[in-house]
């Protein structure tokens, strides 16, 4: 094993609520119901959060993303305190990423936000199409999106990222191209566009909607995948597609096998040690018990310390998500492994077509972003190849 050079280091932190729980989700957030413990959840965060910087024993933090549930829900000086306590801690010019919903009372405090740090929004728009926004079960409609970037933009937000699906319940190539059109004619510089999928644990997986069919999914894909590359929007992930210079940091840190501290209710966390060991760990996942932890002393479950199968899989799988996937430099630097120890398979992937290079750098063919799942069987542990 060689020296690992410290990564960039984030962090993410998790506000678990939301005005009601979508069919479709699986992460952890809950419904807030009538009086969510706001301020009880805001100490045991903040003390979460002192606890994690004491972790990163001195680095300084590049980017942080507020994710949840819908942080938009919590008041503009909740977000302050969380902000104020990380400020001697931040990088210049660190990007603070915070998701909000379109809808009309959380887009009111966007200024606040904006006021109190967050230099970043993600907005979760999903469609325009009210029909489609109901099969949904989101709780905005096509006109609070749209006031919602007129209200970012008011607010001083310049980086604003919209999340948006295709492939959703009855949903036609002609209604998901009119989304994408939407999309781009509000300017955006950053969308998150992603297949609509039934999840396990989801009220969609108990209870299926008919889905356009697979043919109609690939051609919704392609379809948008041209119409955005038309317009200047490169994909750079398998779901995310930016103009230049407006790639979401934080995010890229995880595909590059970076850092990141985790505060909040079920949140992960991956840090490297000085001495080239590299850490997993998360906290509780179900807020009131992850609040009476952290009244006790930390939330911290299942710590583990990744062994080189573990690393290997770990890179692979996060670094081949992007188009210009990674140079052989990084592997070691992130690893601390050897890059002889993955050249065999990659050979094998270059052979099968999955995988080019062009020497210093691997990443996808197009035919290997279409079978990624492939790619990454080619490194488990188990498969007697030299991962």
């Amino acid at each position: 094993m060689t020296g690992v050079e410290l990564p960039p280091l984030g962090l993410y932190l998790h506000l678990p609520w939301c005005t009601r729980k979508c069919p479709y989700c699986d992460f952890n957030s809950h419904a807030a119901g009538d009086t969510p413990p706001y301020d009880d959840y805001l100490q045991a965060l903040l003390r979460d959060l002192e606890l994690e910087l004491a972790r990163a024993d001195g680095r300084l933090i590049d980017t942080v993303f507020i994710g949840g549930g819908t942080p938009s829900l919590f008041p503009v000086a909740a977000i302050e305190s969380v902000l104020t306590a990380l400020l001697p801690r931040l990088q210049s010019g660190a990007e603070i990423t915070m998701e909000a919903n379109p809808g009309s009372a959380e887009a009111e405090r966007f200024r606040g936000y904006r006021e109190a740090g967050v230099n970043r929004l993600s907005l979760g728009v999903q469609s325009f199409d009210n029909a489609l926004l109901q099969r949904l079960g989101r709780v905005h409609d096509r006109s609070q999106a749209l006031d919602a970037v007129d209200a970012a933009r008011e607010a001083g937000f310049s980086a604003i990222n919209l999340d948006l699906m295709y492939g959703l319940p009855e949903q036609s190539l002609d209604q998901a191209l009119a989304d994408l059109d939407q999309a781009l004619a509000l300017g955006t510089d950053h969308l998150s566009h992603y297949q609509l999928t039934l999840e396990p644990n989801t009220v969609f997986f108990a209870k299926p909607p008919a889905l356009p069919d697979p043919d109609t999914r690939a051609e919704m894909q392609l379809q948008c995948q041209r119409r955005l590359q038309a317009v200047g929007l490169a994909q750079y992930e398998i779901s995310a597609y930016a103009r230049p210079g407006r790639q979401c940091r934080h995010n890229l840190n995880y595909w590059r096998f970076g850092d990141y501290l985790a505060a909040g209710a079920g949140a992960h966390g991956k840090l490297t040690d000085s001495a080239g060991n590299i850490h997993r760990y998360r906290k509780v996942k179900v807020p009131a018990l992850y609040m009476a932890r952290m009244a006790r002393g930390t939330a911290d479950v299942e710590p583990r310390r990744l062994q080189t199968d573990d690393r290997i899989l770990e890179f692979m799988m996060n670094a081949l998500r992007l188009n210009a996937g990674f140079p052989v430099a990084l592997f070691s630097q992130r690893t601390g492994l050897d890059f002889e120890l993955v050249r065999p398979v990659l050979d094998r992937l270059l052979e099968d077509g999955l995988l080019q290079t062009d020497g210093a750098r691997y990443r996808t063919t197009r035919l290997g972003r279409d079978h990624l799942d492939t790619i990454l069987a080619e490194f488990l542990p188990d498969d007697g190849n030299a991962a």
